[in-house]
């Protein structure tokens, strides 16, 4: 059964994790048992013109940040999880990796990929970067998100991974990731989320008025 507070979660935890470098059981981001494993972050969120004349879009954000705290939950009830700085650096250096920019998670709203050279994700002193450059506003998916960045309706990210390595705190009240698998994963533009500190950056070109998508979005960005 799943714990109240944070100290109960910790004293059950203690109980019966075998060792420290155990992964969380159920891992989630919320209390409900079916909710994501994925930790979000708010986004700030910016909308400026691309050089370059090409009429489309350019998104640049953290989707998530290092060496922040932000709360998760086991089986056992709240925990606080932290990622540290350079825990992604095997993953990312994949010459085959393949990571899309998607909204909510959603396999099939895809925005960007790593493996088209649409998406570019690194590691910096903030956290996980992420860099697509080229977005087309005629894109169902992107001119839908692009007005409600704009509007900071939507100002978070997510990112879903695997966890390689980590360990729990003696207390058992935190657990730090020290290495995670972000390949055949996704980093995601959502609604809400835990981690309070990362950034995300939306730069709009000028859309062509070729067609009605673009205009709709012109129109919604000059608000």
């Amino acid at each position: 059964m799943t714990a109240t507070t944070r100290a109960e979660a910790a004293t059950a935890r203690a109980q019966h994790v075998r060792q420290r470098a155990d992964r969380p059981s159920q891992r989630r981001c919320a209390e409900h048992p079916t909710a994501r494993a994925a930790a979000r972050v708010p986004a700030r969120i910016e909308l400026r013109e691309a050089a370059g004349g090409s009429g489309l879009l350019e998104f640049a954000g953290y989707a998530t940040v290092y060496e922040r705290e932000y709360e998760m939950w086991d089986m056992w009830g709240p925990y606080t999880e932290i990622v540290s700085a350079g825990a992604g650096a095997e993953s990312l250096a994949r010459a085959d990796l393949d990571v899309p920019l998607v909204l909510g998670h959603d396999q099939l709203r895809r925005l960007a990929r790593t493996t088209t050279g649409t998406l570019v994700l690194a590691e910096d002193e903030t956290g996980l970067s992420v860099h697509a450059p080229a977005l087309d506003p005629g894109d169902y998916d992107v001119a839908y998100i692009a007005p409600k960045l704009r509007a900071g309706l939507i100002d978070e990210m997510s990112f879903a991974f695997r966890i390689e390595s980590g360990q729990w705190s003696p207390d058992y009240t935190e657990y730090r990731i020290t290495r995670y698998d972000i390949h055949r994963g996704d980093v995601a533009i959502v609604g809400y989320g835990a981690n309070p500190a990362t950034e995300a950056a939306l730069r709009q070109q000028k859309p062509a008025p070729s067609s009605r998508a673009r205009a709709l979005l012109e129109i919604a960005l000059a608000r």
